[in-house]
């Protein structure tokens, strides 16, 4: 298995591996990533071997500070508007390439717009130290649950990887949203962390919804974040030897002959009902059930995210279904 280190004992190890082109798994405020220098073709080789993921889906880049991510991206007004409003955070911008950059062409996917993020922490750190940004997709095997703890990571990935850092339990418990300032508008192509309505408050505009046909950026597959078990979203009872998703304080007919049941937030909170929804599909998953039926969860705010995963989790199994 992989060495797992504390954030107080990890930063020159990571350094070293991150040096030598090995990939690495680091915690973020979203999920876990598993990272390497994103200049570096054979380190960048190494995320899509270690996670089985098909070169066609690109990965997010993460960088310390705008002077970086000025040297790869092409910023329009509004772009750097969200920079500015909310990174480091949650927030993954597609921008096009800047002339001159040096971001390894594996990273994204032959395409000629890059996928930015600025994240909170240890992997900011890390980056500044570096002088190099790092390309971070999350610590999984490709299309399976991603993990927002250390022992997640070690479960699926430790035996390729050289070291995994241990930053407890991340925050927000779902991947970035991805944002993409478009001819035809703001568009969201993968909701997450960062709500609609936050975007929405600072442009002072309603956001629009996917991207055009194919892949534009990382986490628009249609079968992604899937456990072993079959998923059943908007379940209004619990079938035989199904588990039972919850969300809230009022049960689903049935909920009782649940295999087993864990609860996202049993006050209705979409905020920890994200901080656990990976976690919680996990240990589901571990209990054998045929199924594992969902409550129904609202749409709005850190809900979209939240049924975005769920609806991933629940679509036919393969990395090479694209999304309609």
């Amino acid at each position: 298995m992989a060495r797992i280190l504390p954030l107080e004992a990890a930063l020159e190890p990571a350094l070293d591996l991150l040096e030598a082109g090995q990939v690495i798994a680091i915690p973020t405020e979203t999920v876990y990533g598993l990272a390497a220098d994103a200049t570096n073709g054979e380190a960048v080789a190494r995320i899509f071997e270690t996670k089985g993921r098909p070169h066609f889906n690109p990965l997010i880049v993460h960088v310390c500070d705008m002077a970086m991510a000025e040297t790869i991206a092409q910023f329009d007004e509004t772009s750097r508007r969200l920079a500015e409003s909310f990174w480091p955070g949650p927030l993954t911008l597609v921008l096009p390439l800047r002339d001159g950059h040096d971001i390894h062409p594996l990273v994204t996917a032959g395409l000629k717009t890059v996928a930015l993020r600025m994240p909170i922490g240890f992997g900011r750190d890390v980056i500044a130290r570096l002088h190099r940004p790092l390309a971070a997709p999350s610590a999984n095997t490709s299309g399976r649950i991603s993990p927002t703890n250390a022992k997640a990571v070690d479960d699926d990935l430790g035996a390729k990887i050289g070291l995994v850092v241990d930053g407890g339990a991340t925050n927000i418990g779902v991947e970035s949203t991805i944002v993409k300032v478009a001819d035809d508008g703001v568009r969201i192509l993968r909701p997450g962390g960062l709500t609609a309505e936050q975007i929405g408050d600072v442009l002072g505009l309603e956001l629009g919804r996917g991207g055009g046909s194919g892949i534009e950026a990382p986490g628009m597959l249609a079968s992604h974040y899937a456990p072993d078990a079959a998923v059943r979203l908007d379940a209004s009872e619990v079938r035989q030897h199904e588990a039972l998703l919850a969300f809230g304080p009022h049960r689903v007919t049935g909920a009782e002959t649940a295999t087993a049941m864990l609860n996202l937030s049993p006050t209705g909170d979409l905020g920890e009902a994200a901080a656990n929804l990976y976690a919680h599909l996990k240990a589901l998953d571990a209990v054998g059930a045929s199924a594992i039926a969902v409550e129904p969860i609202p749409l709005d705010g850190l809900g979209e995210a939240i049924n975005d995963r769920l609806r991933r989790a629940a679509a036919p199994r393969g990395d090479d279904i694209l999304p309609e």
